[in-house]
């Protein structure tokens, strides 16, 4: 499992990256490797409000459908929307090309309560 060590996760297997004043969120590989080929993404629209651990969209693979949960509360300001035409990139990439959201965080420092990626792997392990 790839675990680039710049970001933090969340309990949910979200991924976050702090780009400034704002964050980029998506699905761990472990996620979408546990979910199967993904076929439909579905995720909110500029301008929403996310809150901490509530769903802001879902992931539809071959196998389930499964709730996005936000790691961060904040105003949507970035959807990807080739994700539309292409989930598959969920499955092949799921720390570049298959970001989901960016989003202004309405208190960053949300983002030091999520896990580091040696905690998040130690998590996967445990429940492997």
């Amino acid at each position: 499992m790839s675990l680039p060590k710049d970001l933090r996760y969340s309990e949910e297997h979200e991924w976050v990256k702090v780009e400034g004043d704002k964050v980029r969120i998506g699905i761990t590989d472990h996620a979408q490797s546990e979910l199967g080929d993904i076929v439909f993404v579905e995720l909110p629209e500029v301008g929403d409000q996310i809150e901490t651990d509530a769903p802001f969209g879902s992931v539809e693979s071959v196998k389930t459908v499964s709730e996005l949960y936000a790691p961060v509360s904040g105003k949507v300001i970035e959807v990807n929307e080739e994700l539309d035409d292409s989930p598959e990139f969920v499955n092949e990439s799921p720390f570049d090309k298959a970001w989901m959201i960016v989003v202004e965080p309405t208190n960053m420092s949300e983002v030091e309560e999520l896990m580091t990626a040696e905690a998040y792997q130690e998590m996967v392990e445990e429940d492997e």
